[in-house]
């Protein structure tokens, strides 16, 4: 039987302005498919998306949405969250988004724990205006504030979420549907900042601009970048150093920042003593 994907968009709002072959329908498809899977009324779902290709996302899908100013989405989402700690915050950005103007925010997410749902869309460029540099173009490409040659160090964004501190990292392509929406599903049921780097095309400004004229040819070479992380483990580090490993590549178990802030209300009001670092040691 199909999916009934009408029942979760604003169908007066099809079709979607991406471009052909884009792969944000596909995250999107993917994404609907994880809340499915979770059975979570949409009532009690909130999609916070920036600027960007990525922001249309909350003009798609029917639930509560905000469609914030460009790299604040992790600053109003975390409001909302702490205002509704009930409901379920999914968080839609771009790389360029969320790691270049937003990139304070998002280290801050990271590091809190706030139970928030964040799914970084990495297509490597600005796609929306026309191909600059983001923080993750690779070194030597093209693009039009480069014309001849990134020399930009690249951001691992998967990386940097875990060294700041985030208890839920996952990275995966847009290639195989399924595999995302498991990730997804995996994602939204961790308590905690989960973060999800998944790898997209953008054969239109990144693609067809260096040498993949298509997006089979743009997905093909995101496809010879990765590498399943048990396998990726196996290899010698000269090796590991060329492909980025998909799957869960963090997942521990830490103090949520709206129950711990639900303390802080408690001891305000006379109920507990003062938050002391001994609400925070490990209990074995």
């Amino acid at each position: 039987m199909a999916f009934n994907y009408d029942k979760y968009l604003r169908v007066n709002k099809m079709p979607t302005l991406w471009c052909w072959g884009c792969g944000d329908g596909v995250i999107l498809k993917a994404t609907i498919r994880a809340i499915d899977k979770m059975g979570w009324d949409m009532n009690n779902v909130c999609v916070v998306s920036g600027i960007g290709c990525s922001g249309r996302f909350s003009s798609y899908i029917d639930c509560n949405t905000v469609h914030t100013t460009h790299g604040r989405t992790i600053a109003y989402a975390t409001g909302i969250k702490l205002a509704n700690p009930h409901i379920n915050v999914i968080v839609v950005a771009g790389d360029g988004d969320s790691l270049a103007i937003g990139g304070n925010h998002t280290i801050h997410g990271c590091r809190r724990n706030i139970n928030l749902n964040f799914i970084l869309i990495n297509n490597f460029i600005y796609g929306l205006t026309n191909s600059q540099i983001s923080p993750t173009t690779p070194q030597g490409m093209w693009c039009v504030s480069a014309q001849n040659g990134n020399i930009d160090p690249t951001f691992n964004a998967s990386n940097l979420a875990i060294g700041a501190g985030a208890s839920f990292v996952a990275r995966e392509s847009m290639i195989d549907p399924k595999k995302l929406e498991k990730i997804l599903v995996k994602s939204f049921e961790h308590k905690g900042f989960s973060f999800v780097e998944v790898l997209s095309n953008c054969h239109i400004n990144l693609g067809r601009k260096n040498k993949m004229a298509s997006a089979m040819e743009n997905l093909n070479w995101i496809d010879s970048i990765t590498v399943g992380k048990k396998k990726w483990d196996t290899l010698p580090e000269d090796e590991q150093l060329n492909l980025l490993p998909t799957g869960v590549l963090r997942q521990v178990e830490q103090p949520e920042y709206t129950d711990m802030y639900e303390e802080v209300i408690k001891a305000a009001q006379g109920k507990r003593g003062k938050i002391t670092q001994a609400d925070f040691v490990k209990k074995i």
